[in-house]
């Protein structure tokens, strides 16, 4: 069971998907923030808070797989589930082997993503 309202931070760049990621985490008693830019996300949350990031992998900007680095090389081991539209696994083994919890594809389903934060929010 996880602890209540823990931090989930979900990093992409589609509004639908920032609506629909939040309102079924929410819904299982997580403590929600949506950040369309990973830009976005350096600004506003303090390095070294806790809790777990839904990460897109292709965005305008910094993406994913540069933000995970980024947070790599601060020291920042926050866990990430990347998620993607695409197929491509040049794009999971970087991120595995960065150290990602999980990559998902999207339509995401809903069980294996609760199931994952769960998994990591013990």
């Amino acid at each position: 069971m996880i602890s209540e309202k823990a931090n989930i931070f979900i990093v992409d760049d589609d509004a639908p998907v920032h609506k629909a990621l939040s309102r079924l985490l929410r819904s299982y008693g997580f403590n929600v923030k949506t950040f369309s830019s990973a830009q976005d996300f350096l600004d506003s949350v303090p390095l070294g808070t806790t809790g777990c990031l839904i990460l897109d992998v292709k965005m305008p900007g910094i993406d994913g797989l540069d933000l995970q680095d980024e947070l790599n090389a601060s020291g920042w081991k926050l866990p990430i589930i990347f998620i993607t539209a695409y197929d491509n696994p040049k794009d999971r083994e970087r991120a595995m082997r960065s150290g990602a919890v999980a990559f998902l594809h999207k339509p995401l389903d809903d069980k294996e993503l609760v199931e994952v934060i769960n998994s990591v929010m013990k």
